[in-house]
């Protein structure tokens, strides 16, 4: 399947930001394809940042994350829940479509229907008003002090090519290969990129738009990605020359590419934790031998699990050293980190096994477990060490590892959160603890649009409380004092089992620059191609 690039930017060599007038093309390379062309179709990082240079939201990134304007020129918090936002004027979709309030206000609409995996961004907004063309009045359902910051991933869709291609509504991970509808097998922004051409697990191929409203650095007119699943063959074509950029390169050929000739690691803090979540709200396991009750609804089982992953040697055995354990489900790049609750779980195996015994299962019990193999750095050898700790003490673990398309489709919502035990990783992308508390740690609730990727269904009264009043708090150390109560309620109840802040892995070929975002976030305005 091949997307038609409507217009001939292709072929066109512009003088770019950098003063550069040559055509250059840039080929880099992820361990997994997009699912989904869909920009309300999954809320994944990779899928984000892939579509977003191709879409755009009324706020953007920086290279170093800090928030600027995007298709809102600028905004006001006018009353405590209205925001007036000004559009940008004269901005173009890739078909020629004219951007105006009509879109955000579909935009919006879309992201709460069924299909959608941005629920969580579309409750954070109760109505918008149409002012004008280029002017919107934005409520929201109580003061909201980091609006501008959760709306850099919102990306906005043309309103009339949406109803002319019957996709008014987004598509589910579920039905992404399915039932999937045009926007998920086709794009059609205002970013930076067109998207010219498609094959799904093979290549995608994007071209710049001339059309562009915002001049930016970079001197590429040309764009091929291609998704190489093992790390050892990207890291080969890397080094071989037929690639100019990889991620993740595998912690441990890091060596390798500082020894080769023409290439090099490019390493740092990444912010996001990955962590093991627990069917926490059926009254039996779906993938377990333990019948008739489910084992996880006892906190004493769940501490029994964290006390029996040794978070130390995954980190210098799987990770070689590069990973930093964590007691946290966000990093410490993030508005709202509290270091003294970054303590991890103390490994202490006996503990466990006596703590399972207390909770009735002297001899364990058996559990099915969910797992990536081509999204986070290492995920299915880290998935594959925590079953060979577990089975210490006595919980045997049947291992599904899938690529993440497979694995998506499978624990989300859309599809019932079809799991019993699951790893996943999170980095907030409005780089704030609201996100996570919002996301992560409040119950299921599927008219209040959160928990969205809460896929076990932790529930507490009191955290979804506090995650409210989070929200609309401006005084920063009140703020900071219900996180800190948050923080300690989940510790306290073992909702969850984190293990690392997963470091930044790229490689890049001698004579490429580029920005290396703390999300892990390829940002293509940033990339320039040098000889």
């Amino acid at each position: 399947m091949k997307i038609k690039n409507i217009l001939a930017a292709s072929a066109c060599v512009l003088a770019l930001g950098t003063g550069a007038a040559q055509a250059e093309v840039f080929k880099w390379s992820f361990q997994g394809d997009v699912q989904s062309l869909d920009p309300h179709g999954l809320n994944e990082t990779f899928t984000l940042g892939f579509l977003g240079n191709v879409y755009e939201g009324l706020t953007s990134y920086s290279s170093d994350l800090q928030i600027e304007p995007g298709l809102a020129v600028s905004w006001e918090n006018t009353a405590p829940t209205t925001w007036v936002f000004k559009l940008r004027e004269g901005v173009k979709f890739h078909d020629g479509g004219d951007f105006n309030a009509d879109d955000v206000i579909f935009t919006w609409k879309r992201t709460l229907t069924s299909g959608s995996d941005m629920k969580g961004y579309g409750a954070r907004i109760s109505g918008i008003k149409k002012i004008d063309d280029h002017t919107i009045e934005v409520e929201t359902p109580a003061p909201n002090p980091i609006l501008p910051r959760e709306l850099a991933f919102y990306y906005m869709m043309d309103k009339e090519w949406s109803e002319k291609h019957n996709s008014v509504e987004a598509t589910s991970p579920k039905a992404a290969d399915a039932t999937a509808t045009y926007a998920a097998q086709n794009a059609n922004g205002t970013g930076p990129f067109i998207l010219s051409e498609r094959q799904p697990d093979v290549r995608s191929t994007f071209t710049r738009f001339t059309d562009y409203w915002k001049d930016i650095p970079t001197n590429v007119t040309e764009v091929q990605f291609t998704p190489i699943s093992q790390g050892a063959t990207r890291v080969a074509a890397l080094i071989s020359g037929e690639l100019d950029m990889v991620y993740p390169v595998p912690v441990q050929d890091w060596n390798r590419l500082e020894s080769a000739e023409g290439v090099k690691p490019l390493t740092g803090p990444e912010a996001r934790t990955i962590f093991l979540g627990m069917d926490q709200w059926r009254d039996e396991l779906l993938y377990s031998n333990i019948k008739g009750k489910n084992p996880f609804k006892d906190q004493r089982v769940r501490a029994a699990m964290a006390h029996a992953i040794d978070l130390n040697a995954i980190d210098e055995k799987i990770m070689r050293g590069a990973a930093v354990p964590a007691g946290l489900l966000l990093a410490p790049q993030i508005n709202g980190f509290d270091e003294k609750f970054n303590t991890p779980y103390a490994y202490d195996p006996e503990k466990s096994k006596k703590l399972l015994a207390e909770a009735g299962y002297p001899d364990g019990f058996e559990l099915g477990m969910d797992c990536p193999n081509n999204r986070y750095v290492n995920d299915e050898k880290i998935c594959q060490a925590v079953v060979g700790l577990l089975a210490r003490v006595g919980i045997k673990v049947d291992l599904n590892a899938q690529p993440k398309s497979k694995y998506f489709a499978k624990v989300s919502p859309q599809n019932g959160n079809d799991t019993s035990f699951y790893l996943l990783g999170w980095t907030p992308s409005s780089m704030d603890v609201h996100n996570v508390l919002y996301n992560l740690m409040s119950s299921f609730d599927v008219e209040k649009n959160t928990g969205q990727f809460n896929y076990g269904r932790y529930s507490n009264t009191r955290i979804d409380e506090i995650a409210g009043n989070v929200e609309k708090e401006t005084d920063q150390a009140k703020r900071q004092d219900m996180v800190a109560e948050a923080f300690s309620i989940l510790q306290k109840d073992v909702g969850y089992l984190p293990l690392h802040q997963q470091p930044l892995s790229w490689g890049v070929r001698d004579g490429v620059t580029l920005a290396q975002r703390a999300d892990n976030v390829l940002d293509l305005r940033y990339v320039v191609v040098g000889k």
